[in-house]
């Protein structure tokens, strides 16, 4: 554990000093929270892709990448006086306690997928989306995540609440429906209607992919 914390010690003074105006440096003096937003995203995929290809040397480094812009995101909340490191990991930790009361508190559970279910339920309770309207709740998803994850977590979360086709058959004939709506779009000058038209498109060939089970992220 020492070891541990004195790895983390010299991360935080190492972004410190980079930070720091007297000797830091330029680039990083520059940045701010938005700036490093992409770095965020595209660090996290390079450790999902380091953990496919079982490259162990690969996750080690990709992780310390996304170390570093946690890190990163907190000096710079911390310059500003709005939050720091230890909040963020306090914040973490009380979050982790509140949604397994099966490992800290005296609620009993049979399988994994009753955890996820009070995880989902402690979640909505949480941000208090617990007696919203299910659009709103899904709309939360559209800003949070990239389009093509979000379209496949609507179309789960929908799904699970009814809003389904009796079979695949109906998926089928929905997406002939809007190709046929999508090319007549195209005769018109309206890149807008044109947009929206293979925005339907896209979504629908979500509900495919989640029909046959497939991942519509690694299709593409």
């Amino acid at each position: 554990m020492n070891s541990t914390l004195a790895a983390l010690k010299e991360l935080i003074e190492i972004v410190a000093k980079l930070r720091s105006p007297d000797g830091g440096c330029p680039w990083d003096l520059a940045q701010t929270p938005e700036t490093l937003s992409p770095y965020i995203i595209e660090s996290a995929y390079e450790v999902v892709d380091a953990i496919k290809s079982g490259n162990k040397a690969g996750v080690v480094d990709e992780l310390g990448d996304l170390l570093l812009q946690v890190v990163l995101q907190a000096q710079i909340a911390s310059e500003a006086n709005d939050f720091n490191l230890v909040e963020v990991a306090k914040s973490i930790s009380k979050k982790m306690i509140r949604r397994h009361p099966h490992v800290f508190g005296d609620v009993k559970v049979d399988s994994a997928e009753e955890v996820k279910q009070n995880w989902e339920e402690i979640k909505a309770a949480e941000i208090g989306e617990t007696n919203d309207l299910l659009s709103k709740k899904l709309s939360r998803y559209v800003r949070q995540l990239p389009p093509l994850m979000a379209a496949m977590k609507i179309s789960k979360k929908a799904a699970a609440v009814g809003l389904e086709w009796e079979n695949v058959d109906g998926v089928w004939e929905k997406f002939n429906k809007e190709l046929g709506e999508f090319e007549e779009a195209l005769k018109s000058e309206d890149k807008e209607h044109q947009e929206a038209e293979m925005g339907d498109i896209l979504f629908v060939l979500v509900q495919l992919a989640r029909w046959y089970d497939f991942n519509p992220e690694q299709g593409l």
